[in-house]
C-alpha cells in the first residue's frame, strides 16, 4: 500500500463508477460532502448550499424503506440520491440508480478505503471493542491524523459509512467489526481490508446465536481471513481461544496480556476499582508506566492492545503513556459520576454480557466506598438455552464479591440473578426484583442513599439507562 494518503472529493460520477450505478440525472461533477441513510437527520437546506450537500442512500429493511421518503429528502435540498427506484420528479439532485442501495453503499465504502491509501486498524472481540477503538485512536493521535468510527458503527451499514470518511485524508482509520452471526466478520473484513487487526477476547455475548464460546471464536476468527505476512495481528495472549486461531495465522503477530508469553505484558497492576489502575508494562519498545483513569483489569488489556498498535506504528512510548493517562470512560460505558445526593453512580448501561457483568462486579468490589455497594443488573439477552444458568452464575458472583444490595431487572432469566445471590449468602433484605426498568426507576431511587456506590448495567433491550438517568435526575 502506498504511504501517500489521498484526499479527494466524492462526486456523483465517482459514486456511479464505484457502485456500478447509472447517473440518470444531474452533473457527474456534483460534489457530496455528507452521507445520510436517515431522512430524520436531514435539516432543510437553502438553495445556495445545494451544490455541495448530502447524498441520501435509500436503504430498505424489514420495517422501513428509504424510498418512501424520497419526496421529503429532495424537499430538504439533498444534493444526490442513491436509489433502486428513482422518484417521479427530481428538480435539483443528482440521481444514481443501482440494483441494491446497501450493496452499493458497501462497494462505495470499499472503493473509498482503497483510494484513500489510509492504513486501517480493525478491532473485534466479545467485549471492549469501543474502548479499545477510542484508546487506539488516542494513542495514535500524537503522530498521525486519525479517523475513528463514531460510537459503535460496526456493522454492514455502519462500517462502510465510516470508511467513506477516509476520503478526508486520515493517515489511519480505526474501526470496529461487530457481529451477531457467523459470516458477518468475513463481510466486514473484505470491506475494510485492515492492515492491522486487533482481537480483544472471546466471551459469551450473543452466545444464544452460536451455542458455544468455541463457535463464537470460530466466527470471530474470520478477522484473520486474507491476512498475510504484511498484515499485523494484535491478539490477547491470555485468551486461549484467540491464540488457538492466531497461532495458525501467517500474519505478523504481536500479543498483549498479563501472562509471561505476551509481547506487551503487564508485570504489575494495582487495581483501585473505579478509581483506576496503575500498571507497569514491558514491551519490545521499552517499559511503560500506565496511570489509567479507566477501571479494572479488562480496561488494562484494552489499553495494552491500543498501545501495541501505536508502538508498532512508531508512536514514541512517552506519547503513548501520556495519551493513555487522558482516557476516560464513555457515556453509559462505565462513566463515573458523583451526584449531588452523595451517591456515586457508575453508568455502564449501554450493554452487558455475563463475562462483562462479572468483571464489573469485581471492579465494584475493589472500589473503596463509605457506603454500600449496590449493583443494578438488567437481564442479558441473546444467551439462548443457557440464559438462566448464566444469570445464576452472575448472581453468585455478586454475592461472592460482597455486594451489599442487588437489584435484578428483566424477564424470567433475571430470576437467576436473585437465585445465585441467595446461594452465595445474600439475604432477602439485600435483594430486589423488578420486571422492567420502567417499573424499577422509582424504587431504585428510593433504595440508594448518600455514600452508596451504585453500578447500573444491562443489555440494550433491558433499558437500564432509564435507571441511571433517573438517579442522575433526582440527585
Amino acid at each position: 500500500m502506498s504511504d501517500v494518503v489521498s484526499t479527494f472529493l466524492l462526486t456523483a460520477g465517482l459514486v456511479a463508477e464505484a457502485t456500478g450505478g447509472r447517473l440518470i440525472s444531474g452533473d457527474p461533477g456534483r460534489v457530496f460532502d455528507a452521507i445520510s441513510t436517515d431522512s430524520r437527520t436531514l435539516m432543510p437546506a437553502p438553495a445556495s448550499t445545494r451544490a455541495a450537500g448530502t447524498l441520501f442512500i435509500a436503504l430498505s429493511g424489514p420495517t422501513f424503506d428509504g424510498h418512501a421518503f424520497l419526496h421529503d429528502v429532495t424537499a430538504k435540498g439533498v444534493a444526490g440520491l442513491l436509489v433502486a427506484v428513482p422518484p417521479v420528479i427530481v428538480t435539483h439532485a443528482a440521481v444514481i440508480v443501482v440494483p441494491d442501495p446497501l450493496t452499493a453503499l458497501q462497494r462505495l465504502g470499499h472503493e473509498v478505503r482503497r483510494r484513500s491509501h489510509s492504513r486501517v486498524v480493525a478491532i473485534t472481540g466479545s467485549a471492549g471493542k469501543t474502548t479499545t477503538k477510542e484508546a487506539t485512536a488516542a494513542c495514535l493521535a500524537p503522530r498521525y491524523r486519525v479517523f475513528s468510527s463514531v460510537g459503535n458503527l460496526n456493522n454492514h451499514i455502519g462500517l462502510p459509512l465510516s470508511l467513506l470518511e477516509l476520503r478526508h485524508g486520515a493517515d489511519v482509520g480505526v474501526v470496529e467489526l461487530g457481529m451477531n452471526h457467523a459470516g458477518e466478520i468475513r463481510t466486514l473484513v473484505a470491506l475494510a481490508e485492515p492492515d492491522i487487526r486487533v482481537w480483544t477476547n472471546v466471551g459469551d455475548a450473543h452466545i444464544g446465536h452460536f451455542g458455544s464460546a468455541d463457535a463464537i471464536a470460530d466466527a470471530k476468527a474470520e478477522l484473520l481471513e486474507g491476512a498475510g505476512p504484511g498484515t499485523i495481528v494484535v491478539a490477547n495472549a491470555d485468551d486461549a481461544r484467540v491464540m488457538h486461531h492466531v497461532s495458525r495465522c501467517p500474519a505478523t503477530v504481536k500479543t498483549f496480556g498479563f501472562g509471561a508469553t505476551a509481547d506487551v505484558r503487564a508485570v504489575l497492576c494495582e487495581d483501585y476499582g473505579f478509581e483506576g489502575t496503575r500498571t507497569s508494562v514491558t514491551t519490545p519498545w521499552g517499559s511503560l508506566s500506565l496511570d489509567l483513569a479507566l477501571a479494572g483489569r479488562a480496561n488494562v488489556l484494552n489499553v495494552m492492545a491500543a498501545a501495541t498498535v501505536a508502538l508498532e506504528l512508531g508512536v514514541p512510548a512517552a506519547d503513548v503513556v501520556y495519551a493513555a493517562a487522558g482516557l476516560r470512560a464513555l457515556r453509559q460505558r462505565g462513566a463515573v459520576r458523583d451526584l449531588a445526593s452523595g451517591v456515586r453512580l457508575v453508568d455502564d448501561s449501554y450493554n452487558a454480557s455475563p463475562a462483562a457483568v462479572t468483571a464489573m462486579l469485581a471492579t465494584l468490589a475493589a472500589t473503596a466506598t463509605a457506603g454500600r455497594r449496590v449493583a443494578v443488573i438488567g437481564e442479558m439477552r441473546e444467551l439462548g438455552d443457557g440464559a438462566l444458568a448464566l444469570h445464576t452464575a452472575c448472581g453468585r458472583a455478586a454475592g461472592g464479591a460482597g455486594i451489599d444490595v442487588l437489584v435484578a431487572i428483566g424477564g424470567p432469566a433475571a430470576d437467576g440473578l436473585i437465585d445465585g445471590a441467595r446461594e452465595a449468602g445474600m439475604t432477602a433484605s439485600q435483594l430486589f426484583r423488578f420486571a422492567d426498568s420502567a417499573t424499577a426507576v422509582g424504587a431504585v431511587a428510593g433504595i440508594v442513599r448518600a455514600g452508596d456506590l451504585v453500578l447500573v448495567k444491562g443489555s440494550r433491550g433491558t433499558h437500564t439507562e432509564l435507571v441511571s438517568n433517573r438517579l442522575a435526575e433526582v440527585a
